[in-house]
Order: structure tokens, then sequence, then C-alpha cells
């Protein structure tokens, strides 16, 4: 039985939360709380196994909560965001705090989609009770930016549970003049923005939010925007960004097994494709489709992943050639990157 700890300082969302989470046999809501202050004394006497945690609270707010928490005793939390630009730089906070994932507060309009909602939210916690917790890392950018030389070639990258922070931690120390990055994170439309402008932060490549019509150029990296498809395609030698507005592959909208079969069809040996935490299998076949065209193909090891669900996908198909703890991922790449002399298709 997973035990449950809800904290929201709306007796509304705590009842709403607690009700949808009862109705799972394996799941059981051992208190709710107003307020961190209540909610640590609960957490001392009733031990759960994963909280629930608004960011915007009285007297102390979810990310200061947060801090303390992972500090003093880390465990499994989803956060309760709101689905705004304001709501977006929050929660991609609480995850580089060591926040499992988050789940958007419900709305007034939740009765049109609340199966839908109770379903996320169960998963959300049971994969949360699994999850390994995270510890916070700090982060700088890199000192040396023309310290290696590069081959034309490109770097896709798939990510879903786990990956904003996984993803920031490989770009973090990818030099200026690094080959162009293709990323599709499955995050919602109001975070992509910020997540690349966070991004952005950390990194000496350029993050764009993909608009579309872009030509890929060295130093850049270029992130699906949520609620679309991000795709590659070819124009003579020339390789540009795709947003695709159809149905969600694999539930899931932007889907790494689109980016990573777009990969495959138009870059195929001149290509390396990455598969990070997340879960589900959502690009385990894509990344099986860009090895098979004769890409160097990366799963991050069950170790070092928040949920192996993807990797592990991607590794049961044998979709890999090697597997790789997160810290190890970008010095793989600029090692072998350079040594590479095939040439872009």
């Amino acid at each position: 039985m997973i035990k449950v700890l809800v904290i929201d300082d709306s007796a509304l969302v705590r009842q709403l939360l607690s009700h949808m989470l009862s109705l799972a046999s394996d799941i059981e809501v051992v208190g709710c709380a107003e307020d961190p202050y209540q909610a640590r004394t609960m957490i001392k006497q009733l031990n759960p196994d994963v909280l629930t945690l608004d960011i915007e609270m009285p007297r102390m707010d979810g990310l200061a909560f947060l801090r303390n928490l992972m500090r003093l005793r880390p465990m499994p939390v989803i956060m309760v965001s709101t689905l705004t630009e304001q709501g977006a730089s929050a929660t991609l906070e609480a995850l580089a705090l060591g926040a499992v994932d988050f789940i958007p507060k419900p709305k007034n309009d939740l009765a049109n989609r609340l199966a839908d909602y109770q379903d996320e939210l169960v998963e959300k916690i049971r994969i949360a009770a699994k999850s390994k917790a995270q510890t916070p890392t700090q982060l700088t950018k890199p000192t040396a930016t023309n310290q290696y030389q590069f081959e034309e070639t490109l770097v896709a990258i798939g990510a879903s549970t786990g990956g904003t922070e996984a993803i920031q931690r490989i770009v973090s120390q990818l030099p200026a003049n690094f080959p162009p990055l293709v990323i599709a994170q499955h995050i919602p439309p109001a975070f992509s923005a910020s997540f690349a402008k966070r991004l952005n932060s950390y990194t000496d490549i350029t993050i764009h939010e993909a608009k579309g019509n872009e030509r890929l150029q060295a130093g850049h990296a270029y992130l699906a925007p949520g609620d679309v498809h991000l795709a590659i395609e070819k124009r003579g030698k020339a390789l540009y960004t795709q947003i695709i507005d159809s149905e969600p592959v694999n539930r899931h909208k932007p889907s790494v097994d689109v980016l990573f079969n777009s990969v495959a069809e138009c870059s195929g040996i001149a290509a390396v494709g990455i598969i990070l935490t997340g879960m589900g299998k959502d690009g385990a076949q894509g990344l099986l489709a860009m090895k098979q065209a004769g890409a160097h193909t990366i799963a991050q090891d069950e170790a070092s992943s928040v949920v192996w669900g993807m990797p592990g996908a991607s590794v049961n198909l044998n979709a890999h050639n090697e597997q790789l703890a997160l810290d190890k991922i970008a010095n793989r790449l600029l090692t072998k990157l350079q040594a590479k002399t095939v040439k872009a298709c």
C-alpha cells in the first residue's frame, strides 16, 4: 500500500486529490495538511511514501518546504502546479530541487476530464513511490568552449519523468561549438518556453523552443514545444525543424518516437540518439530505428534514472549500443563525436 500525504492550502483541492487517490486499491491517503508546518509534523507521525505538494501556500511556500525536505528527509514528491508561465518557472525549480514530477492543479472544468486526470494522478503517484530520491546538483557553465572540433552530426535526446534535470545536466557540459541537438521532453505547452529559457542559463549552447522551418546549426539545440511533435526534415544537404500538430503518439505530444524516427530517416549514420529517464516506452522503437539506420544509440542506465521506463524499454528491444550513467553521457558525446569521420546525409 502506497501511503500519500496531500499538502495544499485549498480545502477543495485537498478533498479532490484525496477522493481520487482513495479510489485506487493500492493507495491510501494517510493525511491532509493545509500548510508546510502542519505537513512537517504529519510526516514524522504518519511516515508517508509520497507527498503531493502545492507550490503557492501561506506562511511557507512549497519551494522553501521542498528545499528543507530534500536536505533533511529526501522522499518522493509530486508538485501540484498551475499551468502558467509563473507556475512553470516554479515547477522547474521544484524539479531541480528533487521533486519527481508534477501534475496540473485541478480546474473548474475538471468534470469533463475527471477520469483522465485521476488516471494521470494515480500513475504519477505509483511511479513516484518506486522512484529514487534525487540530490540537487549545482551546475555551472563549461569553461572551455573551443577544446573540441566536431564532425558533422546530429544529436537527438528524448526524455520524460526526471528528464528536465537530466537534459540540463548534459547540455550544461557541452561547448558552444557542439553539433546541433534536437530534444523531445514530455512537457505541457505552458512549460516548454520556460524550460528552454532555464536551459539557456546553464549552457553555452543556444537553446530554442522550436518554431519549425529552422535550419539546424552547430551550437544550437531545438526543444519540442509542448502539445506538438518535433521532427526534422532534409532539404538538399541541410536539415530543418518541422512542427507537426497531429494526434498523440504513445499517449504523448510531443513524442520521442516521432522525433527519433525522423532522425533515423534523415540523418542515419550521422546521428547519435539518447534515451533518458521517463515512464512508459515512448522513444524505444524510434531509438531502434536510429540504431538500424546506423546511428550510435545510448540508453541511460537504471541506477541513474529517476524512472527506468523508457530507457528500460529501449534496452529490452536492444535498441542501444551502450548504457551509461547520466553523468557520463556528456563526456561520452565529447569524445565520440570529435572522432567521427562520417558525413551528414
